[in-house]
């Protein structure tokens, strides 16, 4: 954290922060503190995972390699220098705090490097009463979704900033004035709001000289990679976004409080919360510069369903003799490779515009071994080539398309019945007809025009869903 110079101890490393070796074996602590503090750190990211922070748990899930090192005090969440993120971590300091304290650092570090991603303004970053803000609000949040009533305690003191110690200075200092200070709760509010009546201060506070974290003056100066902490920051946040639009509350409530605290401060900010398509999750429907949240949530849920799977494994027997004999183990496959087969199903009647079609078929064509059939339905079922009409004759039915993928009914112009696995199922459709359940209902994906019914998404069981605004390229 910066601080003015009279009272910075940052200092450098005494080992590179790009070489994990030395980090490592710089003056190591006692091998069982080293496990315990790991063992801490996993049980703290296990519960990010589960319940309490699901931004902490993606960035954790980003940070490739994280290292117990004395070399740093605390710890640190940073750029590697090399397109990752990097966590270290003094063992004796997480030990001496606990599994509670763990959390709190680590939910502190996470927040930290999201909030001062989204605060990109240089007039901001060189503002230490703005660090003081950003340190209140995140520990406010921290406090409350930890469920704590006070700050961890290291060698005695507090590891960081209280915000009530500062909103208590902050009251006494605009009472002192003939100023009408804020209340708690709308001076915690939003960091921007924060930042706004610290600066009202006489005499505003600034960091100390150590917080919760330690950002040290290497870190500044050698490894302030603002390309990867900008591109981490926006793929953590769309992957919470993406939890959140699948009903996990935790998510959704961790990042609308995110959003709140956030948004409109500053143009740039306004605009990234609509390329990351955060009006979804309050249910808005809003407009984006590059990619349409509908997109980016189709390449997300697509990917997850053609994940390909081991295809090399480790014969066990026939290893044990190799290696009985010198020789070195190999691999074998198992099994033969194939194309992945996506069906792509169009809703005759649903109004998609050719633009959407002509995406999705853009989109499956870049994916490697991926073969696309492609569908028209109403009351049947007419295989077409992306660029023909769509031509329905009145009805839909949904049963139509399951009958057909699942090889009970043939197709109505080739009278061929349909023979391929499949990996995934995508619906374009205003989702106006009778529910189905098909027979593998996680393969199937549903685009559900404007105005239409998602039910997929409350069915059960439940499958994806997404409303695609039919104006949308």
């Amino acid at each position: 954290m910066k601080t003015h110079e009279s009272d910075r101890r940052s200092r450098r490393l005494p080992v590179s922060a790009t070489d994990r070796k030395a980090l490592a074996a710089w003056q190591p602590a006692e091998p069982e503190t080293i496990a315990e503090a790991v063992r801490l750190k996993e049980a703290a990211l296990v519960d990010f995972g589960m319940e309490s922070s699901a931004i902490a748990g993606w960035i954790y899930s980003k940070c490739a390699h994280q290292v117990p090192t004395t070399a740093i005090e605390t710890a640190a969440v940073m750029a590697a220098g090399d397109g990752t993120c990097l966590l270290l971590f003094n063992p004796d300091f997480f030990v001496e705090l606990g599994l509670d304290g763990v959390k709190f650092v680590l939910f502190h570090e996470a927040r930290h490097l999201i909030q001062r991603h989204l605060f990109t303004e240089p007039e901001l970053r060189e503002d230490p009463v703005f660090d003081i803000a950003i340190e209140c609000t995140i520990n406010h949040v921290a406090l409350t979704r930890l469920r704590r009533q006070s700050l961890p305690v290291a060698g005695g003191e507090p590891t960081g900033v209280d915000p009530r110690k500062v909103f208590a200075r902050y009251h006494a200092d605009l009472t002192a004035q003939g100023l009408t200070p804020f209340s708690y709760e709308e001076f915690i509010h939003t960091d921007m709001g924060c930042y706004t009546e610290l600066r009202r201060m006489k005499h505003p506070p600034t960091p100390p000289p150590i917080c919760v974290h330690e950002l040290l003056q290497e870190l500044q100066d050698e490894l302030a990679d603002a390309e990867t902490i900008a591109r981490i920051g926006n793929e953590v946040l769309a992957n919470v976004l993406l939890a959140g639009k699948r009903g996990v509350r935790e998510a959704r409530s961790e990042l609308l409080d995110l959003i709140a605290r956030t948004e409109g401060a500053t143009e740039r900010l306004s605009k990234l919360w609509g390329d990351l398509g955060a009006g979804m999750i309050r249910g808005q429907t809003q407009r984006t510069r590059r990619v349409d949240w509908w997109q980016r949530w189709l390449v997300d849920v697509l990917a997850s369903k053609l994940a390909e799977g081991e295809r090399l494994v480790y014969p066990k027997k026939r290893g044990a003799v190799l290696a009985a004999l010198g020789e070195d183990p190999t691999l074998s496959r198992r099994g033969p490779e194939r194309h992945r087969v996506v069906a792509i199903a169009v809703d005759a009647s649903g109004s998609m515009p050719p633009p959407v079609v002509d995406w999705i078929a853009s989109l499956v064509g870049q994916l490697d071994g991926v073969e696309a059939h492609w569908l028209s339905f109403d009351a049947a079922v007419v295989p077409f080539a992306p660029g023909d009409p769509l031509v329905g004759g009145g009805g839909t039915s949904f049963q139509a398309v399951a009958d057909y993928l699942e090889g009970r009914a043939p197709s109505a112009r080739t009278g061929e019945p349909f023979e391929e696995t499949l990996d995934a199922v995508i619906m374009v459709t205003d989702g106006i007809a009778p529910h189905i359940t098909p027979a593998e209902p996680d393969k199937w994906i549903w685009l559900i025009t404007e105005h239409g019914d998602d039910w997929p998404e409350s069915h059960t069981p439940q499958m994806a869903c997404h409303t695609v605004r039919t104006g949308d390229r």
